[in-house]
Formats: C-alpha cells, structure tokens, sequence
C-alpha cells in the first residue's frame, strides 16, 4: 500500500490565469516507511526551531518564506532565507519514497476548454500507478491533498477509473484505453498545516516553478524578490539536490524525470 501527497505551484486558470505554469507534485511512499518518514520531517522541523527559530508547528509555504511574506515578514534576511531553502531541501532527500512533478506550460496551450488540473492530475496518477505496478502487481496508492482542489481531484480520480486514455508514444495523434486500477478511495483532504509531507511537496513544487520560470520561457528570470534571494543557476543546484528522491523515469525528455504538458 501507497500514500500519495499532492501539492501545487500556479494556479490552474485558463485562459484568465495569474501564472505561466501550473506545477503539480506528489509525494509517494510505501505505507510502512510512514511512521520514519514523519519522524525525519519533525526532527528537520525540530532542529529548524533550534537553528532559526522557525516554530516546529508553523505551515512551511516555501513561495510565501522565499519572498518574505507573512507569517515569516521580517524574520529572516535574504541570505539565511536562501540558506534555510537549501538546508530544508537536502534534508528531505532522505526520505523513503519518490517525486514525480508535472509541468503544464500555459504558453503551449491551443485551445480554451484545456482543462489544467485535471491533466496535470490525471498524468500524476498515471506515472504513480506505472511505478508502483513495478514493485508488485498487486500494490495499491490512496491519495492525500490540500483541501483548495479536492472537488476537481475527485472528479478526475474518479474518472480514470472508469477510462483512461494513453497517447501513444508511436503513432501521433493515436491513444490506447487503459484505465487506472491500482487507485483506491476518492482523494482524501487534509489541511497543508497539519501534514509535513505536503508542505514537502508544495517545496518541490514552488522549486520545479522556480526551473520552469528561467527554462521554459525564452529570456526568462524570477521576479525582482527571487532575485534578491537566489543566484544565478540555484534552480539547477536546488533540482540537483532533489534528484536522489526525484523519479527520474516519470519522462525520458530531462534529467529530472519533469512532465511536460502541452507536448
């Protein structure tokens, strides 16, 4: 058995939209690595209390510390903000489990009724579904979110159970039904706050946007506050540091395993 975590960076409005990406990510582990995986992430939680005074129980937001906003305004200089960022990131590389993060690039975009969270979704699913059936043919994921989008995940969770169709990798313009099996329960909410495991996807996530912002648009650069923070080629340092726990399989077409949508 699985537990899936989700989280996001963007919003999924379009084509009124206040982002160029819409970056989904999950978290995924098998269900007895929970229990170490937890205490790894409040002893991180516990030493940041020690190191930088970041209370063990206050939500992570990385988008929101990163640019020094509330509840962190003031609290840290450009320099520890950065330093606490990396820190944070090379600690969860120890976790027990793997990461598959899905781009979808608003600028590829060619029609209007493109529904991004439910792509984005629906190819999350499918790679978690792929790279567990490896590991036994019998194994079973139950996905845990946010509460923000539990209405549009549960529709789409339980639409790929019912068909689920697969573009081909060969023939352009072809697809193959092959509905998700391995899923099981509707996606289950619980509040950012309270889990560690999605403030850990909602790093990953805010870090692949991070990537997607200076990679994927011609001239592209962070915002004059990023700037302030981060240096010139942290996106790839920071991908660097998560490969270890990234699934590197999810697509063959980068080093980070990162889906991209529009093709």
């Amino acid at each position: 058995m699985f537990l899936a975590y989700f989280d996001e960076s963007g919003d999924d409005g379009y084509p009124n939209t206040s982002s160029d990406f819409f970056i989904l990510s999950s978290f995924y582990m098998e269900h007895h690595h929970w229990k170490s995986n937890y205490q790894i992430l409040y002893d991180l939680r516990k030493d940041f209390k020690e190191k930088y005074n970041l209370p063990i129980k206050q939500e992570f937001h990385s988008k929101q510390f990163l640019l020094d906003k509330n509840p962190y305004h003031g609290s840290y200089n450009p320099k520890l903000r950065r330093a606490i960022f990396f820190d944070y990131l090379k600690r969860i590389t120890i976790l027990q489990g793997a990461i598959i993060n899905v781009v979808i690039n608003k600028d590829k975009i060619s029609k209007d009724n493109y529904d991004i969270m439910d792509k984005a979704f629906t190819y999350s699913i499918q790679r978690i579904e792929n790279d567990i059936l490896k590991k036994s043919d019998d194994s079973k994921f139950l996905i845990i979110c946010d509460k923000g989008r539990i209405g549009k995940m549960r529709t789409t969770a339980r639409k790929v159970q019912r068909y689920n169709y697969i573009p081909s990798k060969y023939n352009l313009g072809n697809s193959y039904r092959q509905e998700i099996k391995s899923l099981i329960e509707d996606p289950l909410e619980k509040d950012s706050k309270n889990s560690y495991f999605i403030q850990v996807c909602d790093a990953v996530a805010y870090t692949i946007n991070l990537f997607s912002q200076v990679h994927l648009k011609q001239n592209g650069k962070w915002p004059n506050r990023i700037i302030k923070v981060l240096h010139k080629n942290d996106e790839e340092k920071m991908l660097e540091i998560l490969k270890p726990l990234l699934n590197t399989e999810a697509s063959n077409s980068n080093k980070y395993g990162i889906v991209h949508y529009p093709k």
